[in-house]
């Protein structure tokens, strides 16, 4: 959801694996000569697009934490020849990255997996220029889900029982020290989200939503 089609075919053939809720590129602005970091990168479809509008003088780091993914996003960079991209291997509560790295943190509906999500906030925090920007497409709440869906494995490794409402994002962003804080909901993710689980009414519960922040 959000990309056009010109995005899906510029990347390489098994970069896009279509997992993502949402374009997080499309409020990061990116430009050229800046270094972005992509929280969650899988196998790179985010990195790769990023890599295009930073150019030559930029840099694009991708974090995940299975070497699976890591193998094939390394295997889609060395196959179109991209040298100003790299894929390391890490957890998103603690990046393998240096202070003050980032002009801008990418992520694509995976902190949602990440138990700590605060502390996922406070690592962007760290590893962000002063100035830099946070740019996340995610799932948050907007109706309590019932136990069963809380406790449904599937649902919670699909981005979904990990959902909270949009005040806590708000909440740990500003405790993290983040300012020009904002959540937008998406309602038009509710036709794709009611494709995640057909008959159980998550378009009820969830919804995409984009994240903004930016460091002081």
């Amino acid at each position: 959801m959000g990309y056009s089609e010109a995005d899906l075919a510029a990347v390489p053939e098994g970069a896009n694996l279509g997992l993502g809720c949402g374009n997080p590129q499309a409020i990061a602005a990116l430009r050229p000569g800046e270094v972005v970091i992509d929280l969650g990168s899988g196998s790179g479809f985010d990195c790769f697009l990023a890599v295009r509008q930073v150019g030559d003088s930029g840099h694009v780091i991708g974090v995940d934490t299975t070497h699976e993914m890591l193998k094939k996003a390394r295997d889609n960079a060395a196959n179109i020849g991209t040298r100003n991209v790299e894929f390391r291997l890490g957890e998103l509560e603690h990046l393998p990255v240096a202070d003050n790295t980032a002009d801008v943190v990418l992520s694509n509906c995976v902190i949602n997996l990440v138990p700590d999500k605060a502390q996922v906030y406070r690592e962007a925090f760290r590893v962000l220029k002063h100035g830099g920007r946070l740019a996340v497409s995610d799932v948050i709440n907007i109706a309590p889900l019932s136990a069963e869906l809380r406790s449904d494995p599937a649902l919670l490794c699909g981005c979904v029982a990990g959902a909270v409402p949009a005040e806590r994002v708000e909440d740990w962003l500003a405790a993290a020290g983040f300012a020009n804080v904002r959540v937008t909901p998406k309602p038009e993710s509710r036709e794709l989200i009611k494709t995640w689980a057909p008959g159980r009414n998550l378009e009820d519960h969830i919804v995409s939503a984009m994240v903004e922040a930016r460091k002081p």
